[in-house]
């Protein structure tokens, strides 16, 4: 049995799991997410043998963001940094993981999150080959410029899992208010092209997070 934590270049990485893994689960947590990280492990583990690595986000709509955007609520705008932390999950975390936990090249990769971490993952495996799956709970698809983005470009994944809750589009906020369409669009562009699910859970956007991620990641994981 896997439990440690380590530092990687001046992030925190934390790891569940078990030896002779057949999956690779990462996922991008704030400090806030760190004390579900366990649970979440202990509903993924069900499915499969995997290893599964969260690493911290220290600012979450900068580091998360595929590209600049002004605020959407409050005054904090996007820094549209996803590309530096990309490369340090297919340059740095992964290469670590895979030498440290003794991975070989047969090893399924698969990158998830929640809200803007599901939407950092899903523009992911838009842009490189790495990941054999993306994990998608509630994932930002109300962010500016998205639509158009996945419109010209196809994901290298083969699977991707997307959820919503029933509840988030039913916002006052008129940016946010369009994650269903925008959700249900994505759906519409990729499902006769790979495997691909959309599900709606109960709720709002705060209703058990780790538990949609959980479901999001067990997808994947299932045959």
């Amino acid at each position: 049995m896997i439990n440690e934590t380590f530092e990687l270049c001046r992030r925190t990485v934390a790891v569940r799991g078990e030896e002779n893994a057949d999956f690779l689960l990462i996922q991008p947590m704030g400090d806030f997410e760190m004390k579900s990280f366990g649970t979440e492990y202990e509903h993924i583990k069900k499915c499969g043998r995997c290893i599964f690595a969260a690493f911290i986000i220290d600012n979450w709509n900068d580091e998360l963001s595929p590209w600049q955007a002004k605020p959407v609520w409050g005054n904090e705008a996007f820094g549209g940094k996803a590309e530096d932390t990309l490369s340090f999950v297919t340059t740095e975390l992964i290469p670590k993981l895979k030498e440290k936990y003794r991975l070989d090249d047969t090893v399924k990769i698969v990158i998830g999150g929640y809200s803007l971490a599901a939407l950092f993952s899903l523009w992911a495996v838009y842009k490189c080959d790495v990941f054999y799956g993306a994990a998608a709970a509630s994932p930002s698809v109300w962010f500016p410029n998205w639509i158009d983005f996945i419109s010209q470009v196809h994901p290298h994944a083969e699977k991707i899992y997307l959820s919503l809750g029933k509840k988030e589009e039913k916002t006052k906020n008129q940016v946010m208010a369009s994650v269903g369409d925008n959700i249900r669009k994505m759906y519409e562009l990729l499902s006769g092209s790979m495997d691909i699910v959309l599900e709606w859970n109960e709720g709002g956007h705060f209703n058990e997070p780790d538990i949609r991620t959980a479901k999001a990641f067990e997808h994947i994981l299932s045959k």
